[in-house]
């Protein structure tokens, strides 16, 4: 969303600069005037550039519709990603032509205070077994066909390669968090079984799917609860993106759409461990 359009004066200006003052920048130039004319068609142009790069510098967008496109093309988890009135909305930096895989957000989202069970089944706060931490959510359920198994995997194997770079109590720090989207199923024990496959130290959160949806819904996540076809076969259907909260503000600052590779990861791990930007 743009901001403030020019201003009025503009047409003015340029109408000036074209007219009247055309015939005195000439005289100008002839006549000694030259410092005058030039100093009038700087302050023009840097004023035209001021204008143009203002509109560039913030662009706004519903974060749930963010990675509408990427979520829709799912097989079987499906989308769920769609516009949500009600959902935050988070300015995003935009960088014309980049080919990063994180965004990051000029207004952070706050942590969901999210009070589930984890695989042990015990009671599990969010907001404050992750505070002072660098931590990564994802929402997702274990029967996922396709993206969920492909987002963890992509995490756990970024996380073994910064581990060969990084010393062990620095990434001890780490918190990724897995919140399943499909609660009926994704019992305690199933969930803990299913993330031993791919990192045992992933924290995985089941409960009360309302709880869950709320949460979800705070950072931009849609979630819809899980459906049943004509063949018996469920599907739930819930946005893709990772976000990552800083441990210095626990804010969640980096959003990762399910196009993040191995690469993106690992190459951004160690600046998100510190809270810096990717």
């Amino acid at each position: 969303m743009h901001t403030d359009s020019p201003s009025t004066g503009r047409t003015d200006s340029r109408t000036d600069n074209r007219t009247d003052n055309r015939t005195d920048n000439r005289t100008g130039n002839r006549t000694g005037n030259r410092t005058d004319s030039r100093t009038n068609g700087s302050n023009h142009m840097k004023s035209m550039k001021h204008t143009e790069s203002s509109k560039r510098v913030k662009k706004t967008y519903a974060a749930a519709a963010l990675l509408t496109a990427a979520a829709l093309a799912l097989s079987g988890c499906g989308g769920g990603g769609g516009d949500d009135a009600s959902a935050p909305v988070a300015e995003v930096s935009a960088e014309t032509g980049s080919a990063k895989a994180a965004t990051v957000l000029d207004k952070p989202f706050e942590k969901p205070d999210l009070v589930l069970t984890d695989t042990n089944g015990k009671s599990y706060d969010f907001r404050a077994e992750t505070e002072g931490k660098p931590t990564l959510i994802y929402f997702g359920y274990t029967n996922c066909p396709d993206v969920c198994p492909l987002t963890m995997n992509n995490l756990a194997v970024a996380k073994k390669e910064v581990a060969k770079e990084l010393s062990a109590p620095e990434l001890d720090q780490l918190r990724i968090v897995f919140v399943t989207t499909d609660p009926e199923r994704d019992t305690p024990k199933a969930l803990g079984e299913w993330l031993k496959g791919i990192d045992p130290d992933v924290i995985g959160l089941t409960g009360d799917f309302e709880t869950i949806q709320a949460g979800a819904r705070t950072l931009g996540i849609t979630i819809d609860p899980p459906t049943k076809d004509a063949d018996g076969k469920v599907t739930s259907m819930h946005g893709t993106q990772v976000i990552a909260f800083s441990p210095k503000t626990d804010g969640g600052y980096v959003l990762y759409g399910e196009d993040a590779t191995v690469e993106d990861y690992t190459q951004d791990l160690p600046k998100l461990l510190e809270g810096a930007n990717p």
